[in-house]
C-alpha cells in the first residue's frame, strides 16, 4: 500500500488519530507492568496460567487444634465391649484401657463410673480423675 493512501496521513495533527481522549496512548493502554491487574483486568490469564497465585498456601495454624476426647461415663459403658474386642485387658479387678491406642487424647469427667478402671491417657481433667479414683480406679498419665 502506498504511503500516501494510509489513514495515518489524514490523522496527522489531530492528536488522537481518531481514538478519542484516552485510548491507544502507548504503554498506558496495556494495563500496567508485569503482573499488575492480575486480580482485575488480566484475570483470565491468572485463572488459566497461575491458579494458585491468590489464596492461602503453606503454613497451618495450630491455635485451634482439637483433641480427641471421651467422657468417663462413655468409657465406663464401653469397658465390656472394649474387652471383647481386645482393646482392653482385665487385670485382677481392673479394666486396663490404653486410650492412646484408641487415638483418644483427653479424658473428660462427664458421666458416672461403676467399673474399676485403670486408664492410660495423655491428658485428663480433674473431675475425670476424681470420679475414677472414687470408683477405686487408677489414672496413669503417659507422654
Amino acid at each position: 500500500m502506498p504511503q500516501r493512501f494510509r489513514k495515518v496521513r489524514k490523522h496527522r495533527g489531530s492528536r488522537s488519530h481518531g481514538w478519542g481522549v484516552r485510548q491507544h496512548k502507548g504503554k498506558g493502554s496495556h494495563g500496567g507492568f508485569g503482573r499488575a491487574q492480575g486480580h482485575k483486568g488480566k484475570w483470565t490469564y491468572t485463572v488459566k496460567y497461575e491458579p494458585d497465585r491468590y489464596g492461602k498456601h503453606g503454613f497451618k495454624s495450630h491455635t485451634n487444634v482439637e483433641l480427641a476426647t471421651i467422657n468417663v461415663g462413655e468409657l465406663d459403658e464401653l469397658a465390656n465391649r472394649l474387652l471383647a474386642e481386645g482393646n482392653a485387658v482385665k487385670d485382677d479387678k481392673f479394666y486396663v484401657i490404653d486410650l492412646a491406642k484408641l487415638n483418644i487424647d483427653k479424658l473428660l469427667g462427664s458421666g458416672n463410673v461403676k467399673h474399676q478402671l485403670k486408664v492410660k491417657v495423655k491428658v485428663h481433667s480433674q473431675l475425670a480423675a476424681k470420679k475414677i479414683e472414687d470408683a477405686k480406679g487408677i489414672i496413669i498419665q503417659i507422654e
